[in-house]
């Protein structure tokens, strides 16, 4: 069995956490592990991705090669998340954003969309009131979600940072101190001091508490998107 056989038997019968391992491996073996990589994303589901076919897609389009470029062009021309909205709002530039791991770029442009999502008055401050959170559809919180969650390796997303906060019995001192928003009492310093790649801290970004407080990170971790199926 010659090496890329031997690469893609080990890449198609591992865990997801070694998949991860051998993504970087199978770029660097040029198109017949891209081939692989492809097929593989051919066959996961654009409606609920895994971490694996995020770091596969991230990896491919970082390549920048002729090669790999043609391969997306051809099977993967709508990316691999499907961008769903209840309020026709585009996320293309969020996805491009997040694939290109600029996360800080990607933060900002979120608070932007969730503003968009809850109406004129939040669009006009820059800024969430807790109030406006139920306005904001469970499609479009679940797609901005996903997001975060496929490109991240599953560290950055609304759904992993609410998953924290029920580990910690709803105790937001914990979970600041938990997710590096906060070192002792000292809250951490935008933008300097926060952490804009995975050595962050699992659940560090999104950012939503730049008020200060709890309610409105309070209304979206107990928004009903959570508890459906969309």
């Amino acid at each position: 069995m010659d090496d890329i056989s031997q690469l893609a038997t080990q890449f198609n019968s591992s865990s997801d956490k070694d998949k991860l391992k051998l993504v970087p491996k199978l770029i660097d073996s040029g198109n017949s592990g891209w081939e692989i990589l492809i097929e593989f994303l051919k066959s996961s589901s654009s409606e609920s991705p895994n971490l694996v076919a995020g770091k596969v897609y991230q990896e491919l389009i970082a390549a920048q090669t002729t090669g790999t470029q043609e391969l997306v062009e051809k099977y993967l021309k709508n990316g691999i998340v499907t961008l769903k909205s209840a309020a026709d709002i585009d996320y293309q530039t969020l996805e491009k954003l997040l694939i290109q791991k600029d996360f800080q770029a990607a933060d900002s442009l979120t608070r932007a969309k969730l503003c968009e999502l809850a109406g004129s008055d939040a669009i006009a401050r820059k800024w969430l009131y807790f109030t406006e959170v139920d306005k904001i559809p469970g499609t479009d919180l679940q797609t901005i979600d996903r997001l975060w969650w496929v490109y991240s390796e599953g560290k950055f997303g609304f759904a992993v940072q609410r998953k924290l906060w029920l580990g910690v019995g709803k105790d937001f001192s914990q979970l600041w101190q938990k997710i590096g928003w906060k070192n002792d009492n000292n809250w951490t310093r935008y933008p300097q001091e926060f952490t804009w790649d995975l050595n962050a801290p699992t659940g560090h970004l999104p950012l939503l508490n730049q008020l200060r407080g709890v309610r409105v990170i309070t209304s979206l971790f107990s928004h009903p998107v959570w508890s459906q199926n969309l």
